[in-house]
């Protein structure tokens, strides 16, 4: 990382993009208290990532590209487990956990084993566990990555419904189709740096007329078509 600095206003949707080893993950890890930054300040709620970091943890839900599931446990055993990780007591978290199940569409197999789940549910399950405890800023870290289109829809969906109610959310992606339809504003981060970071319509219309560029071409204008692995 080199110079990052970005502000996320309340109630968007903010895309975080960029090719692999770019950064977005350990942006993500840096300002959810996982990984301490070696310099600069974060902040969330008014609270230093470095000071505060309970304070902080108590605002902030977060989806990890890699499944958090435990596969022998019911989807809803799951969620009050994680439920009861964030603070929630037992009628708390189980009240909480069918509310989010009901949102990602997964209520009618709340006791259903999460093993025997496609891996469009395990994300739909997934997203429900960072939920828990109502948090105002989500950090979503590619959640839709290799799941079938009715699950992505209904994820696309559920966070569309989290933003009209006034969520905050971080959202990475290498899907430019989505984070088109879904950010407010896009960041494009690529070795370490923010290259560009703006609306989805003003980045396209520095490159043509916005109807006719897609947010593809801008990533890859900025970034090169040089393959990452």
């Amino acid at each position: 990382m080199n110079g990052v600095s970005f502000a996320i206003h309340r109630g968007e949707i903010f895309g975080l993009l960029g090719p692999n080893g770019a950064g977005k993950t350990t942006t993500i890890r840096m300002l959810s208290t996982i990984l301490e930054p070696d310099g600069g300040e974060i902040t969330i709620g008014g609270h230093s990532v470095r000071r505060d970091a309970g304070t902080v943890r108590s605002l902030i839900g977060v989806c990890p590209q890699e499944l958090a599931l435990y596969a022998d446990l019911s989807a809803l055993d799951n969620l009050v487990f994680f439920g009861r990780m964030v603070g929630l007591d037992g009628k708390a978290a189980k009240t909480q956990a069918m509310e989010n199940l009901k949102r990602v569409g997964l209520e009618e197999r709340a006791k259903g084993k999460v093993s025997k789940f496609s891996g469009g549910m395990k994300r739909r399950i997934n997203l429900a566990i960072a939920l828990m405890g109502h948090p105002e800023l989500l950090f979503l870290d590619e959640p839709t990555v290799g799941i079938d289109p009715q699950s992505r829809n209904n994820i696309y969906e559920t966070i569309e419904g989290l933003r009209d109610r006034g969520m905050t959310i971080l959202y990475t992606t290498h899907y430019m189709e989505e984070a088109d339809r879904l950010c407010d504003r896009v960041a494009i981060m690529d070795g370490g740096v923010i290259v560009a970071l703006d609306t989805p319509h003003t980045l396209k219309s520095r490159i043509g007329p916005p109807e006719q560029v897609t947010l593809e071409d801008v990533f890859l204008k900025l970034t090169g078509r040089s393959l990452r692995d």
